[in-house]
């Protein structure tokens, strides 16, 4: 899920005054860039002195090293999040006719990837508690239409796998895992990327790895897979002169594979981080009136977004912007009342807890760049806003 930005976000500009805290930003690009300055830099006037762009040895080197973190067998670098998910299920032959089962509270971009290839999105409902896929009712939007599931590691958390790639396995059908939000997410050990056919990747800027741009990739244990995920991507081509496929132009360039190789490396000190962050929060706002996220059992949460819940969500985001505090709310409208998807077969009551969620849902800033003092300072300001409400 291509999760790019907050649907809606809230900040206030910064102040000349000197008494006046420095404003909290949700993701801080620009110290994270500051850390890795040096080699970012060189590693991408490299690329540019050797002149090769498009498919060269800084590509193939970043998909070797990345499937490798994943525990998958093969990566393939493509344009976008959006790209990794339309190419993992037109590799998987998915298409006009097919049904593709999603979670209803996600990014559009979920849906745009199966309408893309020619096939209908069919919404499921989330849990209560983690926001992801609730598996029973996965099970009840089978049909014998249905060909695929796609399970979205939301916010940093991964879907209950075990129980899905088992229904999976006894309706026969393809399992691509949205892992655009879950960078180094685990499930019972294993990595997101790792346990469905194929997983699509985002590397916004904003995720937990980043590009310095669009930049996305599929990891597939199936070495076919991988090489017809490689010829979709580059025209359907199968030699300089030969096209075999209907394919796109949906190329990784080298420019961005050079920049995430020199980030992969820190990740997981940076998930590191923003758990710690979310360890602090979940102490300082124990006694708040909100829904904390959960970390469920046998999982490693890593925290894309911090995401709390309160039925005073706007107002909350109100206050915290006055104070120079960024949130965001992630998604305030979902997939099945957009316009462009009027045409799903979708009513009001039959997404309750994503409806409960477009409401009740706050991003607060969790990035690696955040220190504890303005975890405190946020958890603080939260506290004042209920104080003066109750």
């Amino acid at each position: 899920m291509n999760q790019e930005s907050p649907a809606k976000t809230r900040r206030r500009p910064p102040s000349t005054a000197d008494s006046t805290p420095a404003p909290i930003q949700m993701i801080d690009l620009v110290a994270q860039h500051r850390t890795l300055a040096s080699q970012t830099e060189q590693a991408v006037l490299r690329v540019l002195a050797e002149g090769q762009f498009i498919l060269g040895r800084d590509l193939a080197r970043f998909e070797a090293s990345f499937a490798e973190y994943c525990g998958a067998r093969h990566a393939v670098g493509v344009s976008s999040g959006t790209a990794a998910l339309a190419l993992a299920l037109r590799a998987h032959g998915i298409g006009p006719g097919d049904r593709v089962l999603v979670p209803a509270h996600t990014f559009i971009a979920s849906l745009l990837a199966v309408r893309y290839v020619g096939a209908t999105p069919v919404l499921v409902d989330v849990d209560e508690v983690s926001y992801t896929l609730d598996i029973e009712q996965t099970a009840a939007a089978i049909t014998n239409r249905t060909r695929a599931v796609m399970p979205v590691h939301l916010y940093g958390q991964m879907v209950d796998m075990k129980p899905l790639l088992a229904l999976a396995r006894r309706h026969d059908l393809v399992v691509v895992e949205d892992a655009a939000q879950a960078h180094g997410a685990e499930y019972h050990g294993r990595r997101a990327g790792s346990l469905g056919h194929c997983a699509g990747f985002s590397f916004f800027p904003s995720k937990n790895l980043g590009a310095a741009g669009d930049a996305g990739l599929v990891t597939t244990r199936r070495a076919d897979i991988a090489e017809r995920l490689r010829r979709l991507r580059n025209y359907g081509r199968t030699s300089h002169n030969d096209f075999a496929a209907l394919g796109f132009n949906e190329r990784l360039d080298n420019i961005q594979a050079a920049v995430l190789q020199i980030k992969l490396p820190h990740l997981d000190a940076w998930n590191d981080r923003r758990r710690q962050n979310a360890a602090l929060y979940h102490d300082l706002l124990a006694d708040q009136p909100v829904t904390l996220p959960t970390e469920l059992p046998a999982r490693r949460h890593v925290y894309h977004q911090y995401v709390i819940r309160t039925d005073r969500r706007d107002a909350l985001m109100d206050h915290l912007a006055r104070e120079g505090i960024a949130s965001g709310v992630h998604y305030p409208k979902p997939p099945h009342k957009q316009r462009v998807f009027e045409d799903l077969p979708a009513t009001r009551g039959r997404y309750p807890v994503t409806e409960r969620l477009a409401r009740e849902v706050l991003s607060l800033p969790v990035h690696e760049h955040l220190q504890s003092h303005e975890v405190r300072r946020v958890a603080r300001e939260i506290g004042r806003f209920f104080k003066k409400v109750s």
